[in-house]
């Protein structure tokens, strides 16, 4: 008499086999489990203008991924007038070109399109520039991710595009901030530039180094 047996995988899934006769030994298979690519950055050139933020970026397969980047600061000193406050980010997809993200993705040279937004108050003991409504831009970007250690990138990105919305200008006179006038942004040039050290996560998601992958 025969009987069906089945093939435990370590994924859970069990596959119907054909029958087969009694006294058959089990064989146990180790399923592949599929690579996962994801990277948690900082983008240092903000982080050197007291700008803290943070980005993550996720791989989709077919050498595209998007990443989703947000700053905040709000430093002030009430005393000498100065103000240093922004918060906002953006949103970028990226395509990545080359032989190296060919063999490691989230490697080598990539090209994207991005969308930000941001308000902002900068005032240095001066004139202050006031954009409490959300400013908004959009761009194309070109960069180079280049390989530090195993799990560590160096990102270097410039994005070309436009940027607008409405700011004020004012005045620190005694304690108050006197309005001087209102003025709209039609910015076309550069409104993005990276700098960023990139930490990659997820399983596979290594740099190659000299004596294999560590």
């Amino acid at each position: 008499m025969a009987d069906t047996v089945y093939i435990h995988m370590t994924d859970t899934v069990y596959i119907p086999v054909k029958e087969i006769e009694r006294d058959t030994i089990y064989v146990s298979i180790i399923a592949n489990k599929r690579p996962f690519y994801m990277a948690i950055k900082t983008n240092l050139a903000y982080d050197a203008l007291l700008i803290p933020n943070i980005g993550i970026e996720f791989y989709l397969g077919k050498k595209w991924s998007a990443s989703l980047n947000w700053m905040y600061a709000w430093w002030k000193s009430d005393r000498k007038h100065n103000y240093w406050r922004t918060y906002g980010g953006d949103f970028e997809i990226r395509r990545w070109l080359g032989k190296k993200s060919d063999i490691k993705p989230l490697s080598g040279h990539h090209l994207g399109v991005y969308a930000q937004m941001l308000t902002y108050d900068f005032e240095l003991g001066g004139r202050g520039y006031l954009g409490d409504k959300w400013t908004y831009g959009c761009g194309v970007s070109y960069g180079y991710s280049l390989p530090l250690t195993s799990r560590l990138n160096m990102d270097f990105t410039l994005g070309l595009g436009y940027l607008g919305g409405i700011y004020k200008e004012y005045l620190p006179i005694d304690d108050h901030y006197v309005w001087q006038k209102t003025r709209r942004m039609n910015w076309f040039g550069p409104t993005k530039a990276e700098i960023s050290l990139v930490w990659l996560i997820g399983r596979g998601n290594k740099n190659a180094q000299k004596g294999g992958i560590r």
